[in-house]
């Protein structure tokens, strides 16, 4: 039994699994920072939606940009695990511990993004009553600059593995 066990936790301190975690660490700060910016946005908009419940739509849709961030994570995830990883011929502890490194950026990357777009939407939809509607248009504008943030978190990641594999760029 011991023998088993032991071998089970070594198995678990080897370069492909370092970087594996590397790889799946996008997707949990997409889905941290998603959390943390739809939450603040959606809490803000049921009270802006109480008092008038014709901004629902608006408030939808304010509330929802914060998710795309979990998206990129899950697609740097996806690129590393189905076209990055299995190329390597040999996996080194450098590799990995540079799989990692890139995987903790793309985490912080679209943990602040999303978490800051929740931000951004959050004021856009307190002021939705005061501006009668009319800023729903402007707050996507800007949100859409933490936006950009995360698109890029994403392909500087995905570039960065590519360099640190091998592979063509």
């Amino acid at each position: 039994m011991f023998r088993t066990m032991s071998a089970d936790i070594t198995s678990l301190f080897n370069p492909s699994v370092i970087a594996s975690l590397g790889a799946a660490l996008g997707v949990a700060g997409g889905v941290a920072g998603s959390s943390i910016g739809i939450g603040r946005a959606a809490s803000a908009g049921l009270s802006v939606v109480s008092e008038d419940p014709g901004t629902f739509k608006q408030v939808l849709i304010l509330s929802s940009l914060p998710m795309t961030q979990t998206f990129y994570g899950l697609i740097f995830a996806l690129l590393n695990f189905t076209s990055v990883l299995p190329s390597i011929t040999e996996m080194t502890w450098a590799k990995a511990g540079a799989f990692l490194g890139v995987g903790l950026f793309v985490m912080f990357a679209e943990l602040f993004s999303a978490w800051y777009q929740g931000v951004i939407c959050m004021s856009g939809i307190v002021e939705l009553p005061r501006a009668g509607g009319r800023m729903l248009v402007p707050s996507m504008i800007l949100a859409a600059y933490v936006e950009m943030l995360g698109i890029l978190g994403m392909v500087l990641g995905y570039l960065l593995v590519l360099i640190v594999s091998g592979l063509p760029v």
